[in-house]
């Protein structure tokens, strides 16, 4: 039985504290806990925010990386680096913020090369949906030769991952930010122009606009996904990811059944482990492991807390990987 560090949530609020591997729920493996990352669920959960914790007391962090030391699963022997990200981590289950969790087999994916445990992190659920995104819009007919894909929340974790995957796989890509600043970040990960928010985030009354783009990540929900719909071009897909614009949208028929548009939702959380290695795999042959590095940094678990406000309030760039 070992001791260990972990932030944990009650009804009136978090703080770091002692507990031992006894303390932790039941799973088929043990893993001490190397990395973990800060997404926006997770600020959220630590803000008391959206319903995202199902029950108290909770270890948050969605995401976790690290080295399995006790198992009854065989695919996964001691000493096995594994990745697991979603599957109610945080939420109903204890998650990555601690020195140890207990989870499924079938949550965990060994961690791909060329990615370390760290890297793994700094894609986490974010870079996971982003992937998601991308395999969409391919699967529904999205190609290099077409129109631009547009990724809105850009300089967030899912945009700067998005912006990344597209571009290496040939695509022309606008990033939609309301960060002037970091333009020149988002060209450095492959966008070809950067927008301003506010172009995509105004309202109309007209049902359909100028056809322009050929497919869309939205991170953002709300009015950006009604305007992205109304702009979108014959067959073109929207991958719906993100709410934090808002969870309502008001929209019409006529960009479905006249240019035979696309909502793909996207569900990161709730996905088979076979899909999950697929979508791992193709973040292992499709990420420039460089522009991972450009786009993350690195905090410790007692500084979580204080970093989850900035990231509610849009002031973190890229991916933040916790160091356990």
């Amino acid at each position: 039985m070992a001791t260990f560090r972990a932030l944990t949530l009650t009804e009136t609020g978090g703080k770091l504290g002692i507990l031992e591997t006894a303390d932790l729920p039941p799973g088929d493996i043990l893993v001490e806990v190397k990395y973990s990352s800060l997404n926006y669920k997770d600020a959220m959960a630590i803000a008391g925010r959206g319903g995202v914790v199902r029950k108290f007391p909770m270890v948050p962090g969605i995401d976790l990386a690290g080295v399995v030391v006790e198992s009854s699963a065989a695919e996964f022997p001691p000493g096995s680096e594994v990745a697991v990200t979603g599957c109610g981590l945080g939420e109903r289950h204890w998650g990555g913020y601690a020195g140890f969790a207990r989870v499924q087999a079938e949550w965990c994916v060994p961690v791909p090369a060329p990615f370390t445990m760290r890297q793994a992190m700094a894609i986490g659920t974010a870079g996971f949906t982003a992937m998601q995104c991308v395999d969409a819009l391919e699967r529904h007919g999205a190609k290099p030769e077409g129109r631009e894909i547009v990724v809105t929340g850009a300089a967030g974790g899912v945009g700067s991952v998005a912006i990344a995957l597209l571009a290496e796989r040939g695509f022309r890509v606008v990033a939609s930010t309301g960060r002037p600043a970091s333009a020149e970040y988002l060209k450095g990960l492959g966008a070809s122009e950067v927008v301003d928010r506010a172009v995509l985030g105004a309202e109309s009354a007209k049902p359909l606009e100028k056809e322009r783009w050929g497919g869309a990540v939205d991170t953002v929900g709300g009015t950006t996904l009604a305007s992205l719909i109304r702009q979108m071009a014959a067959n073109g897909s929207v991958a719906a990811c993100g709410l934090v614009g808002g969870t309502e949208f008001a929209t019409t028929v006529l960009p479905f059944i006249l240019r035979g548009v696309n909502l793909l939702g996207i569900n990161s959380v709730e996905v088979a482990n076979a899909e999950r290695r697929r979508i791992w795999q193709r973040l292992a042959e499709t990420l420039p492991v460089e522009k991972l590095e450009a786009m993350t940094t690195e905090i410790r678990m007692d500084q979580v807390v204080f970093n989850a406000p900035l990231v509610l309030e849009g002031d973190v760039q890229g991916r933040i990987v916790v160091v356990i």
